[in-house]
């Protein structure tokens, strides 16, 4: 990986180009050590999808999986993310997803064994927080969902929870439209089966919600 044997350590904003566009950020991304949890990762993990999407879908960090293969969302709570939209006529080649936090942050498990999600830290997601903003300057999206309290926070501020404010839209800066809804990862986390149905039930209702909008905004083009 680009720059594994350097201690050099350069802020986001040095690293990010002018006349960013979608290759080039990633480019950069690459190298970038703006935190250290580039130390212990595979590789940054970047965005993914179409400069012209509408709407941007924004997670925590990557997982075990995502970093491993490099790309957002292509583990399990990206199959239940995938299922949710195309439940609700989105498909996910017409969306942008990223995170929050573009490195893996773990804790050690036993050989063989599947490394564990620790969250990332406030001076992480401040350090990341650049290439997010780079992102959604790029895409420019009519949509912004952040999946998850982490996204949630990091964009719309300390006081807004997922739990109470899930599934409407609230007024920002960022987008047109901005929402938050449970991380796709937590409906994996219910108890039992039938809870898991529920949960993921009131996930497609919150996406359904932002299908609705995008039908209503062609209809009245």
């Amino acid at each position: 990986m680009p720059g594994k044997n350097s201690d050099i350590q350069l802020p986001v904003s040095a690293l990010i180009p002018p006349n960013a566009t979608l290759p080039g950020l990633r480019e950069a991304a690459a190298k970038c050590q703006g935190c250290d949890l580039w130390k212990k990762a595979t590789q940054t993990v970047f965005g993914e999808g179409s400069g012209n999407a509408k709407v941007v879908l924004v997670g925590e960090q990557p997982g075990d999986r995502e970093d491993r293969e490099g790309r957002p969302f292509a583990g399990p709570a990206g199959r239940i993310l995938d299922v949710a939209l195309r439940e609700v006529g989105i498909d996910r080649s017409d969306v942008y997803v990223t995170n929050v936090v573009k490195h893996f942050r773990w804790q050690g498990a036993a050989p063989g064994k599947r490394r564990i999600h620790k969250k990332p830290r406030a001076s992480e997601i401040n350090a990341c927080r650049p290439w997010l903003d780079a992102e959604l300057a790029v895409v420019r999206p009519q949509v912004l969902l952040c999946l998850g309290a982490t996204a949630a926070q990091a964009l719309l501020g300390r006081h807004v929870s997922v739990n109470q404010d899930r599934g409407r839209f609230v007024e920002s800066s960022l987008a047109p439209h901005v929402m938050a809804t449970v991380h796709p990862s937590s409906v994996l986390r219910s108890p039992d089966s039938a809870t898991r149905h529920a949960e993921m039930k009131r996930f497609v209702q919150d996406l359904k919600r932002i299908a609705d909008l995008l039908q209503e905004e062609r209809a009245a083009a």
